[in-house]
C-alpha cells in the first residue's frame, strides 16, 4: 500500500511550451531525496488536458525510467472518453507504471451509472491498480460514495483521490467500502485532517513546493499524532491556500520558477500568474520555509 505524500507532479516546460526532460528529471530526483512516497505525473497540476495522448504516454514512460523503481509511479490516465483512458492506461502499464490515476470524465457529465461502466470497461480492458480520482469543481462530475462503493468490489479498483475537502463524505467511503479500499485526500487544505481520520496519504499540489515537509506532515498524520501533524502543517496553511490563487497548475509552476526548479513555460489557455498575486504566494513560500533562488 502506498501511503504518505503523493506528489502530483507538474510538467516543466520551455518558454514554447515544449517538455523540459531535464528539469523533469531533476524534479524526480528531488521528490526521492525529500522523502515523497509516489509521483503522479500527468494528472491535472501536469497539465494532462492539454497534453496530446503521445506527448502523455512519453511523460509517463520517462518519468517511470528516471525513477528506475526508486519511488512508485502512478501515472495519471484519466480521460472524458472511456476509450482514450484505456489507451493512455495500456500505455503506462506497459510502461512500468506502478498504477493509474483516473479522473472522472469531464464536461460530459456522465450519470452514476455511466461513471460506473467507465471504470468497469477500463479495468476490464487493463489489468493494473487503478485510483480513482474525484474532484467535481474541476469536472462537473461528482462520484457518489455508493458508486465508489460498487467500484471498490472491482478488483484492479483499489483506492480514490477524493478531493472535495469533505471530512464527512471521506468517512461515508471508509465505512461503505471497508478497509480495502484506500482513500487519498486530493485537497491540500483538508489533507491533514483526513488523514487523522483514516485517509492514508494525500495526492498533493503543496508537495511540489514543499516536498520534505510535505513527507513529514503526512508520516505523522497517517500514524495517528494529530499534535505533532498539526504543528508541521501549520507553516503550510497559507501555501495550501495560495497554490490556488488562480487555476492550479499556475501558482505551483510559479512558485518553483521562483525556486529555480522550473522555467517559465506553461501551456495556452493556461498563464503565467498574474503580478498582483507574487507577493502573497511569496510570504506564503517563506512561511513554509521554502526559499526562492
Amino acid at each position: 500500500m502506498i501511503s504518505g505524500s503523493i506528489v502530483a507532479l507538474v510538467t516543466p516546460m520551455h518558454e514554447d511550451g515544449s517538455v523540459h526532460w531535464q528539469d523533469l528529471e531533476a524534479l524526480v530526483e528531488w521528490h526521492i531525496e525529500s522523502g515523497t512516497t509516489a509521483i503522479v505525473p500527468v494528472g491535472t497540476t501536469g497539465e494532462s488536458a492539454t497534453i496530446a495522448v503521445p506527448e502523455h504516454c512519453e511523460i509517463v514512460d520517462r518519468v517511470v525510467r528516471f525513477a528506475n523503481g526508486r519511488i512508485p509511479i502512478i501515472a495519471g490516465t484519466g480521460a472524458n472518453a472511456t476509450s482514450e483512458a484505456i489507451e493512455l492506461t495500456a500505455a503506462a502499464r506497459d510502461s512500468g507504471a506502478d498504477a493509474c490515476l483516473l479522473v472522472t470524465p469531464y464536461y460530459n457529465k456522465p450519470t452514476q451509472e455511466g461513471l460506473f461502466r467507465h471504470y468497469e470497461a477500463i479495468a476490464e480492458a487493463v489489468d493494473i491498480p487503478q485510483v480513482l480520482y474525484n474532484v467535481p469543481g474541476r469536472t462537473a462530475c461528482d462520484m457518489l460514495p455508493e458508486t465508489v462503493r460498487r467500484l471498490s468490489e472491482i478488483e484492479q479498483v483499489v483506492a480514490i483521490k477524493e478531493a472535495t475537502g469533505d471530512i464527512s463524505r471521506t468517512q461515508e467511503i471508509l465505512e461503505l467500502c471497508g478497509p480495502e479500499m484506500i482513500v487519498y485526500s486530493g485537497d491540500d487544505a483538508s489533507a491533514c485532517e483526513l488523514m487523522l481520520t483514516g485517509a492514508k496519504g494525500t495526492i498533493s499540489v503543496t508537495a511540489n513546493v514543499a516536498p520534505a515537509q510535505m513527507a513529514a506532515v503526512c508520516k505523522a498524520a497517517v500514524a495517528g499524532n494529530a499534535d505533532e501533524a498539526n504543528a508541521l502543517n501549520e507553516p503550510l496553511t497559507a501555501l495550501h491556500d495560495d497554490l490556488f490563487l488562480e487555476s492550479n497548475p499556475i501558482p505551483v509552476k510559479w512558485a518553483l520558477m521562483e525556486m529555480g526548479k522550473i522555467g517559465t513555460g506553461i501551456r495556452l489557455p493556461l498563464t503565467e500568474l498574474s503580478d498582483p498575486y507574487h507577493d502573497k504566494v511569496r510570504r506564503a513560500m517563506r512561511q513554509a520555509g521554502v526559499t526562492a533562488k
